[in-house]
């Protein structure tokens, strides 16, 4: 939905380098994310700073304040207006006609997301404009690839029970975790029609980077994505039901 380049990621080599007093380069980010465990970028921060050698480790409480300093640059539960930090670096890849096309099709959607949820609702409330969006984001289910989140969004969505009667299921993220979460959620209901979308992060998609971006969509396609996306805004409805196997 938005590039976190300049945010999140930028978030947490900032957060690294406080505490550690070095930055890790996005390729070491990739990699630590191309693992499947670190989808929350405070234990990704806390991980990178084990890894380095940094000692003591800082208490968690205390590297999130930091975090979340860099981040939001104010209160996360106060004014977006009063925020100063990087999320006000975020471009948007997808508009509010993605959506509206979407539901236009009868296709239902919704997000599973490991931002904190005043992260969350800014982008999708207030600069994508969506009414109150269906949304399970940080703390409303244990982080991906824990399939919880997916699977309480996924039956909500459809309505009902999922099972070999329910819709397909078609879920897209950019990272090993969202990949893994779509194969846990295929253990749990293995009669529910699972798919796993996947694209490369924004960052990874500027000409010198072709290579660093094909390894890293190899990662995707190790862990069991079943499509690979060039771009999200890509994802028309006709493509979608196609690869779903539903008729336009």
């Amino acid at each position: 939905m938005r590039d976190v380049s300049g945010s999140y990621r930028r978030a947490l080599s900032e957060t690294v380098h406080h505490y550690g007093g070095w930055r890790p380069d996005p390729a070491s980010i990739d990699a630590l994310k191309g693992e499947g465990r670190w989808n929350n970028d405070w234990e990704a921060s806390l991980e990178l700073l084990r890894r380095g050698g940094h000692s003591p480790l800082p208490r968690f409480d205390a590297l999130v304040a930091v975090f979340s300093a860099f981040y939001f640059g104010g209160d996360p539960e106060g004014d977006p207006a009063a925020w100063r930090g990087f999320i006000g670096s975020e471009p948007l890849l997808v508009s509010p006609a993605f959506f509206e096309a979407l539901t236009g099709q009868g296709i239902a959607w919704g997000f599973v997301s490991g931002a904190e949820p005043p992260s969350a609702r800014y982008v999708l409330e207030q600069r994508l404009g969506l009414s109150s969006p269906p949304l399970i984001a940080m703390g409303d289910a244990p982080d991906k690839p824990d399939p919880t989140g997916l699977l309480r969004l996924a039956e909500a969505l459809a309505g009902r029970a999922l099972g070999p009667d329910t819709p397909p299921i078609a879920y897209l993220g950019d990272t090993v975790a969202d990949v893994l979460t779509v194969q846990r959620a295929r253990q749990v209901v293995r009669e529910q029609r699972w798919h796993s979308l996947a694209v490369a992060p924004p960052h990874l998609h500027g000409s010198e980077r072709l290579q660093a971006r094909q390894a890293y969509e190899q990662g995707l396609l190790a862990a069991g994505a079943d499509r690979l996306l060039s771009q999200t805004a890509n994802l028309t409805p006709a493509l979608l039901l196609n690869w779903l196997g539903e008729s336009p």
